[in-house]
């Protein structure tokens, strides 16, 4: 199916162009007026264009001409019944899809318009892969199976749905771009384009016409027209990566896009619709920057419709194991190298850190870890000094003054309760360090405190027979 633009000054024409497209299930628009035609071009996406040759007011040729100054490529399908080599060579020359003659059968303009359109969506694919080369994360699932990242992917699922604004949340290296992909990916806009500007990156004219595009000559090295993100992400999602980097100028434009889904070109009076899901992300406290003016508030209160906040590494420690063995399998059969193990030091070194650089910063460290790695196992010895000052080592239980003889309960018994010494009755940083649920450490200290007891009862029973004897005595 495709959204085609009919122009023809002759209603019977028309009105027959409109009801054979139709029932091709083609979502057909038709104008009379090709000036009004020209305005409505400017401003919506159309796939193909069937206009008229000979009009008043404005002939097809004009017409063309006046699409491709305004930077709209949309193909355009000539009738006439003035069939002259002169008239369709111009039109080719100036970018003219095809030229037919009336009278001509209605199967002839559908199969026209049905090839028009394929370019159309080919041209289009082919400017997409241009504008998302090299900006593709690498396909890292949300890992990790702790309660705070189950509730994240419900929430994804959720917000997906919908088709409002979406505020991601969270310290840097937290994965917010990667969730933001996750939420794209489980819309209804997955099989359109997902776009990506970071707002930090660009000075305000750049951006500004990164965005929105810009025409030709709208600024010091404006030497042609290029299309903003807006227009390339059409019936797709844009991400604004850092969104609180955007200058206060260009929050007001984003306001009025957001609000009336509408903007003009960089150095353009034209109007253009769009439709765009926006998807922000930001590792600062918005509500903080509105209150020192740095932000405005009527277009945080826009963006953050649908907020969704990411959880740092240090709030779900116990995802740590099972993100190391996810990164150093995937960056082992990246480099061709045999996947390395961490030793239990090491895993105990990487889960007790804490991680300001969050997940991003676990991935450096595995890769190099990697990298650097001799034998196939990981040493503590190898990561520490990586970590900074900030390290936090926790050493495994002496188990030196169990001699051999000793009962496996015992020595278990050992483990568990110097474990959990070392993590000052943590239960949860004990569970995981002993790489054993929460609720079997607790059954396990359960029977201990159970045994103890059962010792004490039996070391008062002699005693009291004694001194019940001496009474008897």
């Amino acid at each position: 199916m495709a959204k085609v633009c009919v122009l023809d000054d002759k209603d019977v024409m028309r009105e027959s162009l409109v009801e054979s497209l139709g029932r091709q299930q083609h979502e057909v628009t038709a104008f009379a007026d090709p000036q009004a035609a020209l305005e409505a071009l400017r401003r919506e996406s159309f796939d193909v264009v069937v206009s008229d040759l000979k009009m008043p007011g404005m002939d097809g040729i004009e017409l063309l001409r006046g699409l491709r100054e305004a930077g709209v490529e949309t193909p355009l399908i000539l009738m006439t019944a003035y069939a002259s080599v002169a008239t369709a060579v111009e039109a080719m020359k100036l970018g003219a899809f095809d030229y037919i003659q009336k009278p001509f059968e209605m199967d002839e303009i559908a199969v026209l318009v049905d090839r028009a359109a394929t370019m159309q969506r080919l041209r289009g694919e082919n400017e997409l892969l241009r504008a998302t080369l090299g900006e593709r994360l690498d396909p890292v699932e949300l890992i990790g199976a702790s309660a705070a990242m189950s509730e994240v992917r419900e929430q994804i699922r959720r917000l997906a749905a919908s088709q409002a604004t979406v505020l991601i949340s969270g310290e840097s290296g937290t994965g917010k771009e990667l969730a933001a992909r996750a939420v794209h990916a489980h819309s209804s806009r997955a099989s359109r384009p997902l776009l990506c500007v970071n707002c930090a990156a660009l000075s305000p004219t750049l951006l500004e016409s990164e965005l929105f595009g810009h025409e030709r000559g709208a600024f010091t090295g404006a030497d042609k027209l290029r299309k903003g993100r807006f227009e390339l992400a059409e019936g797709g999602t844009l991400l604004l990566d850092e969104i609180s980097e955007l200058p206060m100028a260009l929050q007001a434009k984003l306001l009025r896009v957001l609000q009336e889904r509408e903007f003009e070109r960089v150095g353009s009076s034209v109007t253009r619709r769009t439709d765009v899901r926006v998807i922000a992300t930001t590792n600062r406290n918005l509500q903080e920057w509105v209150a020192r003016k740095r932000f405005r508030e009527d277009l945080y209160f826009r963006i953050s419709v649908l907020p969704l906040p990411l959880p740092s590494l240090r709030q779900r420690r116990e995802d740590v194991a099972e993100l190391v063995r996810h990164f150093l399998e995937r960056i082992a059969k990246r480099e061709g190298k045999r996947t390395p193990q961490a030793s239990p030091r090491a895993m105990m070194v990487l889960q007790n850190y804490h991680w300001p650089g969050n997940v991003r910063e676990l991935l450096n460290v595995c890769e190099r870890a990697v990298a650097l790695s001799q034998g196939g196992m990981i040493e503590a010895s190898l990561i520490e000094s990586w970590l900074g000052p900030e390290t936090v080592v926790t050493e495994l239980p002496d188990m030196r003054r169990l001699r051999p003889g000793h009962m496996m309960e015992d020595m278990e018994r050992e483990l568990i309760e110097r474990t959990l010494v070392t993590f000052n009755g943590h239960r949860e940083k004990t569970a995981r360090a002993l790489g054993i649920g929460v609720r079997t450490l607790g059954m396990k200290l359960k029977q201990y405190r159970e045994q103890a007891a059962a010792a004490a009862a039996g070391a008062r029973a002699p005693a009291v027979e004694e001194a019940a004897a001496r009474r008897a005595g």
